[in-house]
């Protein structure tokens, strides 16, 4: 299995070569040589959504690390494609599960760390350190010296970690059980949180962070804290298929994951109507791949975890009867040629008037040149993206409802219309992804200001 993990990975080795001669691809752009940019574009988004990610999983036997490897890949333990699960230790050596939907994120199920003669300095070399981009440490109990001494050790590595404890629903329904009459969910888990902080300091690390979580009700407690620090602390390309990886069983998770995809929609719509154009039956004026589009509106679906496998694993996760969760994802079960032209024609009565500002900005003549089509397609697939951000909430809440007004700095508006403004928004988005993608370049790809009345 671990041979055929390896081949899917693609390295971003790449993607410096690109851009290197960024002169020629700004050139490009105000010669209206939109066939060469978009080729450009095409490749690194490719790069992009296929960024390699490695995990490494650990803890001590039973904490829950292999139920752990199966959840936050969208699987039950009883799923063919799951890490082995038991009270008894069942992981002998680092074993890769590749994410069923993202095969580049590779979740690696680590041997325990319960021995009595464990040594973390052995223990790494035996799991190779290297290949992992982060760890996370599980425990379902009160952490030990054991735990402290690994994180630690992975610190001295330079690599991150994130300590998790485990089982917390566990303890709160057995203190629930104890004293009904004085039982408070919020004591109980600041109890627990004091006992880890306690303990890993005696240990030797300061200011240890710890993520509370049940593995049979995800949605709850901490993991969209954990979620939120790991994409923080990723480089950009990791961190985007980070979070089309992650479960999307919270408001916060949606909106990070939408955010994400919101900050490449005017590099999809570039890249589609630029590479490969067909003119588009009854939609007058508008030529593009139709196939990209597809693919967008389908990767839209998989991350939002709408299909019919992923709602029924939704409904466990998160405790909502599957009928409800059902009913509230009300979107297309499986996007076709059919429903792309249909969805094309509707956006493309809102964009015309945008394609007139478009041709009054000179750096823009490139895109001018697609006339209708960019524009139609932008707006086609901010529309999509909406609907799928709503129909995700409403089956992760189990009822419909309107998403929640988001603070600046957060996923930014959702409402299908176009402009000038929102268009260099998203470019300078494009440019901070590029500039994350190419750490090693003093200088990343960039475009003049799209407001052709700024001063800048």
């Amino acid at each position: 299995m671990a041979s055929r993990v390896f081949q899917s990975s693609l390295s971003l080795s790449k993607i410096p070569e690109l851009w290197r001669d960024t002169s020629a691809l700004k050139g490009a752009f105000e010669e209206g040589d939109l066939s060469a940019v978009a080729a450009k574009l095409q490749t690194t988004l490719h790069l992009l959504e296929n960024a390699r990610l490695d995990i490494g999983i650990t803890g001590g036997t039973g904490s829950g690390k292999s139920t752990f490897v199966n959840t936050i890949r969208g699987l039950g333990d009883e799923d063919p494609k799951s890490a082995y699960t038991g009270v008894v230790e069942m992981t002998v050596g680092p074993t890769p599960y590749a994410h069923p939907k993202y095969p580049n994120v590779i979740i690696w199920d680590l041997p325990g760390i319960s021995t009595p003669t464990f040594q973390a300095e052995k223990y790494l070399q035996r799991v190779l350190p290297a290949r992992y981009d982060f760890f996370i440490i599980i425990t379902s109990q009160s952490f030990t010296a054991h735990h402290a001494q690994l994180a630690r050790e992975i610190l001295q590595l330079g690599k991150r970690f994130y300590l998790i404890r485990s089982e917390v629903d566990v303890d709160i329904a057995a203190s629930r059980s104890r004293r009904p009459s004085t039982f408070s969910e919020e004591r109980v888990l600041s109890q627990i949180r004091e006992d880890c902080w306690r303990r890993l300091e005696a240990g030797g690390l300061k200011d240890p962070k710890v993520f509370l979580l049940s593995m049979f009700e995800l949605g709850k407690y901490d993991f969209h804290l954990l979620e939120e620090v790991m994409a923080k602390d990723l480089e950009s390309h990791k961190r985007h298929v980070l979070l089309l990886a992650m479960p999307a069983i919270s408001e916060p998770v949606l909106e990070r994951k939408a955010a994400s995809l919101w900050q490449l929609i005017w590099l999809v719509a570039a890249v589609a109507c630029g590479v490969n154009p067909s003119p588009m039956p009854g939609v007058q004026d508008v030529a593009c791949d139709l196939h990209i589009l597809i693919d967008s509106l389908e990767g839209y679906r998989r991350s939002f975890s709408l299909d019919k496998d992923s709602l029924v694993t939704l409904a466990g996760q998160t405790g909502q009867p599957l009928h409800k969760i059902l009913e509230a994802a009300r979107g297309p079960k499986t996007v076709t040629e059919a429903l792309v032209v249909e969805l094309l024609g509707q956006a493309c009565r809102d964009a015309s008037a945008f394609t007139q500002e478009l041709l009054n900005v000179p750096v823009l003549g490139t895109l001018a040149t697609c006339g209708l089509s960019f524009a139609t397609i932008y707006q086609m697939l901010r529309t999509s993206l909406d609907k799928a951000v709503k129909d995700a909430e409403s089956a992760a809440s189990g009822l419909p409802r309107q998403l929640r007004p988001r603070a600046p700095g957060e996923i930014r508006s959702m409402i299908p219309a176009l402009s000038l403004d929102q268009l260099e928004v998203a470019a300078k988005d494009w440019e901070d992804t590029a500039l994350g993608l190419m750490p090693s370049l003093a200088i990343a790809p960039t475009f003049p200001a799209l407001n052709p009345h700024s001063n800048q």
